[in-house]
């Protein structure tokens, strides 16, 4: 099928949205589908990304004010006129909010049925951002999700406030997770000395340094004798973290092998972030056979068996967070049980059957919107 993937974000942006968007492209092509990328320009100087194996057609856009790593879209007519010219089958979009509407909008008046893509939790980015503004953010999302032909949520948390708050047609595709490249043997013990020089046990962090991460519940793990706390990632919150999170060990954004390595080289992940409509980080620390701590909220609900896998505790609560990493930290037998346990969870999750299952989704779509045409 002929498939035009309209997304917010695309590498080298790294983020949930461009990993699962290009993850999603590699699989169509290998599967034998003719795939084109929408996605905004990258900012100027920035090295143009090849990894997709499919034609890209940049947007122009600008830096999103006060988070310049996140860049938007400007309105533009390439849109349509890559659906048209692609003479596309189906149209995904990406977590549709300034692209994705465009998107949205043009594939509805060239009568092309489209798939929307649920990643990003707006609601939860109004109360962090505004404080403010949650019932505009779901009538934002019921309104561009409930013009698609099927809307997809990434966990059962996430299917569930779509459709409590009014969105029609949403069915469940989790994401994949690469399980050659994160797993537990690329734990590097010179990489584990060169991190804890003095034999702690290392607590990390991976994921974007923004407020809605809230990643300065960490210190109290800060706190704790004998644990290093080791931050992946970069963002607009670095500076206020590097003051709040006291001895902890910030490396910047890491990709590649190069993340692989200091995933398996952890003892404990903690993740802190209460708006995760899947969180995808959990998933690489359990293929990389490490134990997580997670808040009891959104996407981690579906991945992290409490007790099994690793521990979920209330979200925001600092202490539960302390208190979960200790009783990890104090306990080697129960980290390599829940680290194992992780492993074994994540196996059959491989991109190639996250992205069969979503290719079945377009077929039933496209089955559908046949029938209706022939009704």
């Amino acid at each position: 099928m002929r498939v035009v993937l309209v997304t917010e974000s695309f590498p080298p942006d790294v983020n949930g949205v461009a990993h699962c968007a290009l993850q999603t492209a590699r699989h169509l092509v290998d599967r034998g589908h003719d795939c084109v990328v929408v996605a905004p320009a990258t900012a100027p100087g920035t090295e143009a990304d090849t990894s997709a194996a499919c034609p890209l057609v940049r947007i122009p856009s600008f830096p999103l004010p006060g988070y310049p790593q996140v860049r938007v879209a400007l309105p533009s007519r390439r849109v349509a006129a890559a659906i048209a010219e692609h003479r596309a089958d189906l149209v995904h979009l990406a977590s549709p909010f300034v692209l994705g509407v465009r998107g949205m909008a043009a594939a509805a008046r060239l009568g092309v049925p489209a798939v929307a893509v649920y990643q990003t939790d707006l609601a939860g980015y109004a109360r962090t951002y505004m404080g403010a503004g949650e019932a505009a953010a779901w009538r934002r999302i019921r309104s561009v999700h409930s013009a698609a032909d099927l809307t997809l949520a990434p966990s059962g948390a996430a299917l569930r406030d779509l459709q409590a708050h009014g969105v029609p047609r949403v069915s469940l595709w989790p994401r994949g997770v690469d399980t050659v490249r994160f797993r537990p043997d690329r734990r590097d013990e010179a990489l584990r000395r060169e991190l804890a020089p003095n034999g702690e046990l290392i607590v990390g962090y991976v994921g974007r340094l923004a407020p809605e991460k809230q990643a300065e519940l960490l210190a109290g793990v800060c706190g704790l004798d004998g644990v290093r706390v080791v931050v992946v990632g970069d963002g607009p919150s670095r500076p206020g973290l590097e003051q709040a999170l006291p001895g902890a060990l910030f490396l910047g954004r890491r990709t590649g092998d190069d993340l692989a390595r200091l995933f398996a080289s952890l003892d404990v992940f903690a993740h802190t972030g209460p708006f995760e409509t899947f969180c995808q980080t959990v998933q690489e620390a359990m293929a990389s056979g490490v134990p997580v701590v997670a808040p009891a909220a959104g996407g981690p609900l579906d991945l992290v068996a409490h007790g099994r896998t690793g521990l979920l505790v209330p979200p925001r609560d600092a202490a539960a967070v302390r208190d979960a990493v200790w009783s990890l930290t104090a306990d080697p037998a129960l980290r390599a049980a829940y680290g194992a346990a992780g492993r074994a969870a994540v196996e059959g999750r491989t991109w190639a059957a996250v992205g069969d299952r979503l290719i079945g989704h377009y077929t039933d779509v496209l089955a559908t919107r046949k029938a209706v045409l022939a009704a």
